[in-house]
């Protein structure tokens, strides 16, 4: 899945954000052109700001359900990937049960928002409200509880692998992330459900478009399998492991951040 070390797996958190900001650009700007910022006619006349899910209950709902299922998509690939090249020692390795249970935390908490983000926007506004908010928790919960599993796991490999600035800079920025990310989405439930509907409005569109960063915060994690192709470098649980080939092993020589290189021809 790599060519030349630009056609890789982090080009899945890539793909993902695309299609997200791509999604919400285009609804957003369909509202303010072709509908002229005003409210739909199953909304609150009185307010000015739309959210999300009134648009994506219109005629631009196929937009918004394959632009979720996309995005949702690559993003729990991209998951799934980084705990697939830790296990294979592509990246640095989760070396304790607690860090493979966070790993798996992640993925199954990133499924229930990605189920939760899929049905909110198949049982829309319009039709189905009760539904859609009850989705729309499961979305929240189910990506911020996945957030907070990754950090946690971040922060265990980060403390055990210092000389890996990667894991460091995931990390923080992750952790920034989620508590931008928290902080607004305790605004946006508390100011909803108080019926300040213009306040919420913005917070929604604001949390929507943040969610973007911590897509990408995942090419950081990712982009280091280049330097550990199939059949050239591996990590294990100490930090280092010989590659061993078809033909035999040979002396492995030390390169980069911790990672073995085989000098018997494969790289």
């Amino acid at each position: 899945m790599a060519a030349k070390g630009w056609i890789s797996f982090w080009w899945l958190p890539i793909i993902s954000a695309l299609v997200w900001v791509g999604m919400l650009l285009g609804m957003l700007l369909h509202w303010i052109i072709n509908d002229h910022a005003r409210p739909y006619d199953y909304q609150d006349q009185d307010i000015r700001v739309v959210y999300i899910s009134n648009i994506g209950a219109d005629v631009l709902k196929p937009l918004f359900i394959a632009g979720s299922c996309v995005t949702c998509l690559f993003l729990d690939l991209s998951m799934l990937a980084a705990r697939w090249l830790r296990h294979r020692g592509r990246l640095v390795p989760n070396s304790s049960r607690g860090e493979k249970a966070l790993a798996i935390l992640t993925i199954i908490f990133a499924i229930i928002g990605t189920a939760g983000l899929i049905l909110l926007s198949i049982f829309d506004t319009k039709h189905h409200k009760k539904l859609h908010y009850l989705f729309l928790l499961f979305f929240l919960a189910g990506y911020m509880l996945s957030a907070i599993c990754t950090c946690w796991e971040y922060q265990r490999l980060g403390i055990k692998h210092r000389e890996h600035r990667d894991l460091r800079i995931s990390f923080w920025a992750k952790l920034a992330i989620v508590l931008v990310e928290v902080s607004l989405a305790i605004a946006f439930v508390t100011t909803n459900f108080t019926k300040h509907s213009d306040a919420a409005g913005v917070l929604e569109w604001v949390v929507a478009f943040l969610f973007t960063f911590f897509i990408l915060s995942f090419v950081i994690d990712l982009y280091p399998a280049i330097a550990t192709k199939p059949h050239s470098t591996r990590y294990d649980k100490r930090g280092l492991r010989d590659m061993e080939d078809a033909s035999g092993s040979t002396s492995p020589h030390h390169y980069g951040n911790g990672a073995v290189r085989n000098t018997s021809g494969a790289f």
